[in-house]
C-alpha cells in the first residue's frame, strides 16, 4: 500500500482520537517509513534531517510569542478589550448581535492584511486574540466561528491576493513552478484562475458564520478574567504611543530584513527601551513567550520531519502515477483525481506552499496532455496546493487560531479548530476547484 496514504490516515486518525498532534506525526512517520520499506534507522534518519528545517520557524514564533507577552504585559491589548467590555455592558440584546458582527468582521480584516497589506502571517493572534477572550464570553460567541474566519483569512488571501505572502504563492511558487514544467501562461493570469476557488472558501466562511455556529455559546470567563485583573495600567497614553510605535518598527524590521525574529526582537526591544516592560522583566517575557508558542513550534517542526520521511519514500510520485493511471482521458475524473491527491499531501505536510513543487511536476504535463486550458491547469494546481492548508493538525492555518483562542484551556485544537475548518473549506473548494477545472 501506498506509504504517503498510510502516513498520512494514521496520522489523522491518531489526532482525531486526540493523540497529541506531535506524537502522531512521529508515529505515522516511522510507520510510513517502515511501510515504504527504508527500515528503522533510514526512516528515522530521514525524520531527523526534516527536523532543522523547522528550527527557524519554531524560533520565529518564539520570538513572536515573547512580542505578544511584552504587548499584553504593557496592558496595550487590555485597552481595547476594556473599551469593547464597556461597549458589551452597556448594550442591550440587539446591541450585542451587531457589536459582535463588527468584532468578527474587524479579525477578519486584520487576518486578511497579515497575510497581505502587512504580512505578519499568523503573529497578531497571539497578540490581539487572547485579550479579548473575555469579550467573545460575555458575547458568548462560538469561538469555532472565530477560528473559521481567522483560518479563512489567512488561507484564502495568499490564494487569490497578489500580495504579501499572495505574491510569493501565486507568483514565486505557483507561477513559477506551472511556467518550469512547460505551462505557457502570464503571471497575471494566475490569480484570475483562482477566484472561482476563492469563491468556494467563501461560501464555507458565510456558511460557517451564520449557519453552523451563529448560536450562542457558553465558555467559562473567570480564570482570564482575574488574569487581566492583575494588570495595572499606568499612563495608558504612554503605552498607547509606544505600543503602536512598538508594532510598527517591529513590521518595518520584518519587512526589511525578512525575519520574523528580527521583527519580534525589535518589538520587546522598544518596550523594554522606553521602560514599557521593566528591563528586570525581560527574562519572564522570553520564558512565557516561548512557553506560549512553543507548541506550535515543536508542531511545525516535527512536521518538517513528516515532510521529509514522506519525500524519502518515494511514494509521493507514486501516489500522483497511480491518480494519472486511473484517468485514461476523463477530464471529470482528471480533475477530482488530482485535488484529492493534493489534499491528501497537504493534510500530511501541512503546507501549501511546499506542495506545488512537489505535484506540479506531474500534474502540469498530465493536464496538457488531457487538454485543460491553461487557467483550468492553473486552477487545478493552485487549489491541489491550498487543500488541506485549511484542515491539517500541522498547519499554521490551524495552530494559529488554536494559539489565540486556547489561552484559557477551552479551545480543542482538532475538534474546535481542525474539524470545524475541514469540513467549512475542504470540502466547498474541493467542488469549486473542479467547477474551475470544467468551465475555464
Amino acid at each position: 500500500m501506498n506509504a504517503v496514504i498510510v502516513g498520512v490516515m494514521l496520522m489523522l486518525i491518531l489526532t482525531l482520537c486526540r493523540i497529541n498532534v506531535i506524537v502522531a506525526m512521529t508515529v505515522s512517520a516511522i510507520v510510513a517509513g517502515l511501510t515504504a520499506g527504508l527500515g528503522l534507522s533510514q526512516t528515522v534518519n530521514a525524520f531527523n534531517d526534516g527536523l532543522s528545517g523547522g528550527a527557524e520557524i519554531a524560533l520565529s514564533y518564539a520570538m513572536l510569542g515573547a512580542f505578544a507577552v511584552a504587548i499584553s504585559k504593557s496592558g496595550l491589548t487590555r485597552i481595547l478589550a476594556s473599551k469593547l467590555l464597556k461597549q458589551v455592558n452597556d448594550n442591550s440584546h440587539k446591541g450585542e448581535t451587531t457589536l459582535s458582527y463588527l468584532i468578527l468582521s474587524i479579525i477578519l480584516l486584520c487576518a486578511i492584511s497579515s497575510q497581505n497589506l502587512i504580512p505578519v502571517h499568523i503573529a497578531f493572534i497571539p497578540i490581539l486574540i487572547p485579550p479579548l477572550l473575555v469579550v467573545f464570553n460575555k458575547l458568548r460567541l462560538d469561538r469555532r466561528a472565530i477560528a473559521c474566519i481567522l483560518t479563512f483569512g489567512l488561507a484564502t488571501s495568499y490564494m487569490v491576493l497578489p500580495y504579501g505572502f499572495g505574491g510569493i504563492y501565486l507568483y514565486s511558487i505557483l507561477h513559477k513552478n506551472l511556467t518550469e514544467n512547460g505551462l505557457e501562461i502570464v503571471n497575471t493570469q494566475v490569480p484570475m484562475a483562482m477566484i472561482i476557488p476563492a469563491i468556494g472558501m467563501l461560501f464555507g466562511l458565510l456558511v460557517a458564520v451564520f449557519i453552523s455556529y451563529r448560536k450562542r455559546r457558553s465558555y467559562e470567563s473567570h480564570s482570564l478574567t482575574e488574569q487581566q485583573q492583575e494588570v495595572v495600567i499606568e499612563q495608558p497614553k504612554k503605552v498607547l504611543a509606544v505600543g503602536i510605535t512598538a508594532v510598527l518598527c517591529s513590521l518595518v524590521a520584518q519587512n526589511i530584513s525578512g525575519s520574523m525574529i528580527l521583527g519580534g526582537l525589535v518589538g520587546v526591544a522598544i518596550f523594554t527601551l522606553f521602560g514599557v516592560v521593566k528591563l528586570e522583566q525581560n527574562g519572564d517575557v522570553f520564558s512565557k513567550g516561548i512557553a506560549m508558542m512553543a507548541m506550535i513550534g515543536f508542531i511545525m517542526i516535527s512536521a518538517q520531519g513528516f515532510a521529509s520521511v514522506m519525500k524519502a519514500t518515494g511514494d509521493v510520485a507514486s501516489l500522483v502515477s497511480s491518480a494519472a493511471g486511473m484517468i485514461e482521458g476523463n477530464k471529470p475524473l482528471a480533475a477530482a483525481l488530482i485535488l484529492l491527491v493534493g489534499l491528501l499531501i497537504t493534510m500530511g505536510i501541512g503546507s501549501s506552499f511546499s506542495t506545488v513543487p512537489i505535484i506540479a511536476t506531474l500534474f502540469v504535463p498530465l493536464c496538457m496532455e488531457l487538454n485543460f486550458s491553461v487557467m483550468a491547469t492553473a486552477a487545478l494546481v493552485g487549489t491541489a496546493g491550498a487543500l488541506g492548508d485549511a484542515g491539517s493538525p500541522a498547519s499554521d492555518s490551524t495552530l494559529g487560531p488554536t494559539s489565540g483562542l486556547n489561552a484559557d484551556g477551552q479551545h480543542d485544537h482538532i475538534w474546535d479548530s481542525v474539524v470545524p475548518t475541514f469540513i467549512h473549506f475542504n470540502i466547498p473548494l474541493l467542488i469549486a476547484g473542479w467547477v474551475a477545472a470544467m468551465v475555464l
